[in-house]
């Protein structure tokens, strides 16, 4: 009993180490407009990147630099979670923003709000291409399965691939080492490690939004269902296997999902 105690002591005195990592105004609705545009800007960049390759590669007919495409929506993540992490969490996918919130370290009052700013930065992006190299030429970025790949096996490479990528989020997020520079290092390569291998076979996309943007500006949705259900699928199995592998959420994995506004820096 006296063991347990200790114990449950050494938990309490974590969580009150982590709770003073958050500043006062941590949950203030009204810096609510700043994290929306952390999502909406972070996300124009991951699917300028992501689809963006592809697409200059083939207008410009340079395709010298294909073998790193898959590469490079990694280390944007990577970016991406190094300048404004402490924003809004970084989380660029609503894969991802479900997952945070099943897993209960993210109000579910705030995910439509990050999901529609998702989607707006992934739709600007797409347009964005669109107006540089031309509606069609958006084409060339979208994910689509491999050469006699099918749908079905296109589905479940993407129900894998963000299982684990929701694993890998939520684990670098689940304790207080690991916010942060780990973090970014982690997801960035486990993005970059995906695509270099299943980008044949089903574009790796693991993300509704990446998929989607593009396949609306061309107007080629026909199988954008897969790069739907995919991602959403492989997000709540991540969860279940977070539950199996550490149990309950944790403090520190809130602070890494709803961000601190970098406010702490500010004030020293």
């Amino acid at each position: 009993m006296a063991a347990m105690n200790e114990d449950n002591h050494h938990a309490a005195q974590r969580a009150r180490m982590l709770l003073t990592q958050i500043a006062p105004n941590f949950l203030d609705p009204k810096h609510e407009w700043q994290r929306i545009f952390a999502e909406l800007w972070g996300t124009f960049l991951l699917v300028l990147v992501a689809a963006g390759g592809p697409v200059a590669a083939t207008s410009s007919g340079n395709h010298t630099g294909d073998a790193l495409l898959p590469v490079a929506p990694g280390l944007m993540v990577m970016a991406i979670i190094y300048f404004m992490g402490t924003v809004s969490g970084a989380h660029l996918n609503p894969a991802v923003t479900l997952a945070f919130a099943i897993r209960r370290n993210f109000p579910w009052v705030r995910v439509p709000g990050y999901i529609l700013a998702q989607v707006a930065g992934g739709w600007l992006a797409a347009l964005f291409l669109g107006f540089m190299f031309g509606d069609g030429a958006v084409a060339a970025g979208l994910t689509l399965p491999g050469q006699e790949v099918t749908p079905l096996k296109a589905l479940i490479i993407e129900v894998v691939l963000t299982a684990a990528l929701v694993n890998t989020i939520l684990g670098t997020s689940s304790g207080a080492r690991n916010i942060g520079t780990n973090g970014a290092i982690a997801v960035g390569g486990y993005i970059a490690l995906a695509g270099m291998w299943a980008a044949p076979v089903s574009g790796a996309s693991m993300n509704p939004v990446r998929s989607l943007a593009p396949a609306l500006v061309c107007g080629n949705t026909g199988l954008a269902w897969v790069y739907v259900a995919g991602p959403i699928a492989g997000a709540l199995i991540g969860v279940v296997f977070e539950w199996i592998l550490k149990g309950p959420p944790t403090t520190a994995g809130t602070i890494a999902a709803q961000g601190t506004l970098d406010i702490d820096d500010k004030e020293e």
